[in-house]
């Protein structure tokens, strides 16, 4: 029994970081589906997207599915963090002699600065749309919350930290890409549902995952700061 990480079984530890890790691969798959109408422009797309982000915050099941979401974040985000500090302290001299390159892989051994960037994007990004979204001021817009205003400003050029805004943005998607491209295989790893059949299918679609989607979401804000200058 391992006592490292939030749960003292090392398997059940194993199996909850890659359950967790899984489902945000699929609410990213959602979020990202909403997002993407930023893309259209003008009225049409201001309606589409306040629509979404009011069926988020409203629908019952959608809801229930956002608590486990935000449990999962932090599970995953606090073990993982917890797994790096204690994996670090058991080998405080580290390996002069090894090459960590030859045996993992660049995402691999940084899986916890990757993860410490997205947590710190995850908190910034909350604060500024979502905690705005259910418990701030918010501009109306035929009936509903207009999230869609708030964003285009955020990332606005009139914004004076709106390039900041953007490259902040552009940099915890490329975070998320070296992690998700690491993460996805490792998940299926851990699951033992990894196999010399399906192993090159799995790799594959990790890497199409784990950098289609966080490009998708990088292009969002720097379409959206072209298009505003």
């Amino acid at each position: 029994m391992s006592n490292n990480g939030l749960l003292k079984s090392s398997l059940a530890k194993k199996y909850l970081m890659a359950l967790t890790g899984l489902f945000l691969c699929t609410f990213l798959v959602g979020h990202l589906a909403g997002n993407l109408q930023l893309f259209i422009q003008g009225a049409e797309g201001q309606q589409a997207f306040n629509e979404y982000a009011e069926f988020m915050t409203t629908f019952p099941l959608v809801k229930l599915l956002s608590y486990l979401t935000y449990a999962c974040v932090l599970f995953h985000i606090v073990d993982g963090i917890v797994l790096t500090i204690r994996n670090r302290k058991s080998r405080p001299v580290g390996y002069v002699k090894e090459k960590g390159s030859a045996n993992a892989s660049w995402a691999s051994r940084n899986m916890g600065v990757l993860g410490t960037i997205i947590a710190v994007f995850l908190v910034s990004h909350m604060q500024t749309f979502w905690y705005k979204m259910h418990f701030g001021e918010m501009p109306m817009h035929d009936g509903l919350k207009d999230l869609h205003t708030v964003v285009l400003a955020f990332f606005s050029p009139e914004n004076s930290l709106g390039i900041v805004a953007v490259l902040g943005y552009v940099l915890a998607q490329m975070a998320l890409a070296f992690h998700l491209v690491h993460g996805f295989q490792s998940g299926f790893q851990s699951l033992g549902l990894r196999h010399p059949k399906y192993t090159p299918a799995i790799e594959k679609t990790g890497y199409l995952f784990g950098i289609g989607v966080p490009l998708l979401f990088a292009i969002i804000p720097v379409f959206l700061y072209i298009t505003q200058l």
